[in-house]
């Protein structure tokens, strides 16, 4: 198959971000068929451009994997420039002319948060007469509404749920992280069979043996991901203050590692508030994140308290942590957790910094070896339900069912 996939967000492991669809795409290589992902010149949690100014569009391979990039303007947080970025991206793509030096795809999947990536998908597979997929990562724009940044009534909030259920519709499959996301797209009106769960995973063949940590006298903790509104790290800083207080916890630090918009405000506050053991640190590309996992002890997943992720969640992180072995602290409102599942860790209320501190202290002082076994069990997990290799296979098998089914309509036609 040719298979053409759209993200805006996508990212090589030379970058920070997701790199679901790289491996994905490579795995699908690896199988025979030729694949080139479609997404945005600027990288989402570091604002740096994969190309030069002068450049509107240039394609490049990373690692056997063919990238198309879309130059768009660079922005700062959630603001306007950020959606001007989506629609610039969403327009260039659709009328950009190298892919008209392209063979002509197989099958085209357009892949969410926002939706306009995904409908330009959706305009080039009718364009190209070949079948469409959506991807649903992110459940746009319930997460923008319930996050609490626009009221559900804007017009540009109204617009994108048309698009969303249009999407939906259009779809001959739809591919989502969230396993129950099917009953999300049941309530617009669309059948749920539609749905296929491909969860986030990771790529295990590129992920070294897990080593034990290092018995040091520094206990610490970390977190490395986005540092956005729904990330919740608000309540990690109140956490640092609590465990600031405490004389038994002198020896915990708490290393925050990543970006997005809401790490400079939270860097005014730890030196406003003097926070002494919340370190933020600057985002790392993909391919070197696990060498810093292995300093930590323990991991933070943590999200805000909202009802969106009653569809549930596959965030990258998550499986990042438990490859690497070490005991995570769950505080999510989800209707999934690996962590209370396989006990490769503790579960805690969301939003609690109190339970968050306690849950912290508490892991600081079991013993070594239990930790270890904790860690031990959440990778187990990860090899057997999460490895890409496994998840490219289930890809493929979706795609070609799509496609023979597309060439069964145009043969009885």
């Amino acid at each position: 198959m040719k298979i053409w996939i759209v993200n805006h967000y996508a990212v090589p492991p030379t970058a920070s971000g997701g790199t679901r669809h790289y491996t994905l795409a490579r795995e699908l290589i690896a199988r025979g068929h030729q694949v080139i992902i479609m997404a945005s010149s600027v990288s989402y949690l570091e604002q740096k451009q994969a190309i030069a100014s002068s450049e509107k569009v240039k394609q490049e391979t990373v690692d056997q994997v063919p990238f198309l990039w879309i130059h768009t303007p660079t922005y700062v947080g959630n603001s306007v420039g950020r959606i001007r970025n989506m629609l610039t991206f969403a327009t260039r793509l659709y009328f950009a002319g190298p892919l008209k030096q392209l063979e002509k795809p197989d099958i085209i999947i357009g892949s969410s948060p926002h939706p306009f990536a995904a409908l330009s998908a959706e305009r080039l597979a009718r364009r190209f007469k070949v079948p469409f997929v959506l991807e649903v990562r992110d459940i746009w724009p319930q997460t923008i509404v319930e996050a609490g940044n626009v009221s559900p009534n804007h017009p540009f909030i109204k617009a994108m749920e048309k698009i969303e259920v249009f999407l939906y519709r259009q779809a001959q499959s739809i591919i989502s992280l969230l396993p129950y996301a099917a009953n999300h797209v049941s309530s617009k009106g669309v059948s749920g069979d539609k749905v296929k769960c491909i969860p986030n995973g990771i790529d295990i063949s590129r992920v070294a043996e897990p080593t034990r940590p290092a018995d040091d006298e520094t206990f610490t903790v970390m977190y490395a991901g986005a540092h956005g509104k729904l990330n919740g790290l608000d309540t990690v800083l109140d956490a640092g203050l609590l465990l600031q207080e405490n004389p038994q916890a002198q020896h915990i630090k708490i290393r925050l590692i990543g970006d997005g918009p809401e790490k400079n405000r939270l860097q005014q506050r730890v030196a406003q508030e003097e926070i002494r053991n919340v370190f933020l640190e600057d985002a790392v590309p993909k391919n070197q994140v696990h060498g810093i996992l292995q300093q930590a002890q323990a991991f933070l997943m943590i999200l805000q308290d909202t009802a969106v992720f009653q569809h549930g969640l596959s965030p990258n992180k998550l499986f990042d942590y438990m490859a690497a072995a070490r005991p995570v602290i769950y505080s999510v409102k989800s209707t999934t957790n690996p962590i209370q599942e396989m006990q490769a860790g503790l579960t805690i209320p969301p939003e609690n910094a109190g339970a968050l501190a306690e849950a912290i202290l508490q892991l600081a002082r079991t013993p070594a070896d239990e930790r270890w076994q904790m860690g031990l069990r959440g990778r187990r997990y990860v090899e057997e339900n999460h490895d890409f290799s496994r998840l490219a296979e289930r890809l493929e098998q979706i795609l070609l069912d799509v496609v023979n089914r597309g060439s069964q309509s145009d043969g009885a036609q």
